[in-house]
């Protein structure tokens, strides 16, 4: 494809939900205003975010497959000569994953948004923010200078705060506070590691700093610095102890801020470790290894823990806040794959990423779908004599959870299983001058985690879709369950895009490897061009 195409389309990607963003806060022409303006903003951030999920697959389609360690589609402008900062975008084998991921989630979230417009304040404000989050995300994974990355992981922040505010649940207030406290406070601690590498690095052109590969930054410059961005990551990664902020988040949350925070959010903390830490700061990265290793370890036992806690009869756990801690586990291999330093390991944490993202982002849509019909999420009212009993009841609905658990929990063939493989493998193996039996105690942590991980999400499939009762025929009980839906069209629509992609990428894991493998490589040796 056309170099120049290329800039437009990774540019409109970036910009166009910001215009749409602005947008959905005029008033709607006369002609386009359907039922009503309500119906007509909907529609728009349905049109917005379809637009750019196909010009993410154009770039995708356009991309020089043949070398993806090469910084493709790149526009350098310049913005604030005094400080050096430039308006500086590209894409790699690393971020164009995440770009296609973001486009298709969000577009997905507008999609079931229409269908299942949240309970709350005006339609227009949603909208707008929905598309201002996705802006702010999609420009985290595309620009290419250390401030324009920081401004834009802080782009996030408010429209997710007011999303959780404004159209959430219970507690929401204390949830949207709980979250930006800590985010923020974590970005502060990271904007000061983020200025010092690149001030003492002479630039912050992101390509320039990972090609130095910190040879302009002294050993104790690259430690202070590194962990001051590590603390800010970690936070929105979430990192053990760090993320105690994710589970009231996504319990407030509506369906979409939770499938949206859960599938890219949590993303962009793991991502900056990649693309800053690593090739930046290698010699920090070496040193603090072995600790992010073991903080990932000990979240991977703690959130299958606490989700065992959460699943059992009579602890009134939250079906929401359990896949939640999962989230914590799941992002503990991510971490555990980039601690290994080794190509493999951080291969996998990107694989990790992404099957994450399209795992749970289905979860939380059939959460979302089952309160809508039931009213609640409280594991025991769902598994009781009143509850879902799913399979029985919605057979489709309860065919795919239990497809999204067996996916979570790693199962062989689909995505969940090779990200989570390949960053046990990294550990059974670590880079050169790490501790190889203390990475092999983590391995064996992390497999022990999976095991777990396994009995969690089966509870939750044998209570949920089987329920705690079962019914015999004949009894008269069947009658007292309330009338639950199966799968609407529009659910439908939503949702098999996650279940193929899921299998897809189980069966094909090389479709994405090709894309990493090569930029990981180039940036563990020390640069990208």
């Amino acid at each position: 494809m056309n170099h120049t195409v290329q800039q437009l389309l990774l540019a409109a990607v970036v910009v166009l939900p910001l215009l749409g963003s602005v947008a959905a806060l005029l008033p709607a022409p006369p002609g386009l205003r359907g039922r009503g303006p309500d119906q007509a903003v909907m529609r728009h951030g349905v049109t917005v975010t379809g637009v750019v999920l196909a010009a993410a697959i154009a770039l995708a389609a356009g991309f020089d497959h043949d070398h993806p360690a090469r910084m493709q589609a790149q526009t350098d402008i310049g913005w604030i000569p005094a400080l050096d900062i430039r308006i500086h975008l590209g894409v790699d084998g690393v971020s164009l994953p995440l770009l296609v991921l973001t486009a298709l989630l969000t577009f997905l979230s507008a999609l079931y948004a229409y269908f299942n417009r949240p309970s709350g304040p005006s339609p227009k404000a949603f909208v707008a923010l929905l598309l201002l989050l996705e802006s702010g995300t999609l420009a985290s994974f595309a620009v290419l200078d250390l401030m324009l990355f920081f401004l834009a992981f802080e782009m996030v922040l408010i429209p997710m705060y007011f999303l959780i505010n404004r159209w959430g649940g219970a507690e929401r207030e204390r949830a949207a506070w709980r979250f930006i406290l800590y985010t923020l406070l974590g970005s502060v601690v990271m904007l000061l590691g983020l200025l010092l590498v690149g001030l003492k690095g002479g630039t912050f052109d992101m390509v320039a700093l990972a090609t130095d590969n910190g040879a302009k930054l002294s050993h104790t410059t690259q430690l202070i610095a590194a962990l001051a961005i590590i603390v800010g990551l970690a936070v929105k990664a979430p990192m053990w102890p760090l993320h105690s902020w994710l589970p009231d988040a996504h319990t407030a949350a509506p369906t979409v801020g939770s499938v949206l925070l859960a599938g890219v959010l949590l993303k962009m903390g793991t991502y900056g470790l990649v693309r800053i830490v690593l090739p930046m700061t290698p010699d920090a990265a070496h040193t603090y290894a072995p600790y992010l290793a073991a903080f990932a370890v000990v979240g991977i036992i703690y959130g299958s823990l606490a989700c065992l806690a959460l699943a059992r009869t009579g602890a009134k756990g939250d079906l929401k806040r359990l896949i939640a801690y999962s989230s914590v586990g799941h992002m503990g291999f991510v971490l555990l794959g980039i601690a290994t330093l080794t190509p493999t390991g951080v291969n996998g944490a990107l694989f990790a990423n992404i099957a994450h993202g399209l795992i749970t982002g289905l979860l939380f849509f059939l959460v979302g779908a089952l309160k809508d019909r039931s009213g609640t999420t409280d594991l025991d009212q769902l598994a009781g004599t009143s509850g879902a009993a799913l399979y029985g009841r919605a057979p489709r609905l309860g065919g795919l959870l239990a497809f999204g658990a067996v996916a979570s929990l790693g199962l062989p063939g689909l995505a969940g299983f090779w990200g989570e493989m390949l960053a046990m493998f990294g550990a059974f193996d670590p880079a050169d001058g790490l501790s190889r039996p203390a990475y092999l105690t983590y391995m064996a942590f992390a497999a022990f985690g999976t095991l777990l991980t396994a009995a969690y999400m089966l509870i939750v499939v044998r209570r949920v879709c089987m329920g705690d009762h079962p019914i015999e025929p004949g009894t008269g009980t069947e009658a007292q369950r309330p009338a639950l839906a199966d799968v609407h069209g529009h659910e439908f629509a939503a949702w098999s895009p996650l279940v193929a992609l899921t299998v897809l990428a189980g069966l094909w894991p090389a479709a994405l490897l090709g894309l990493t493998d090569p930029a990981v490589q180039q940036l563990l040796a020390g640069g990208t061009r």
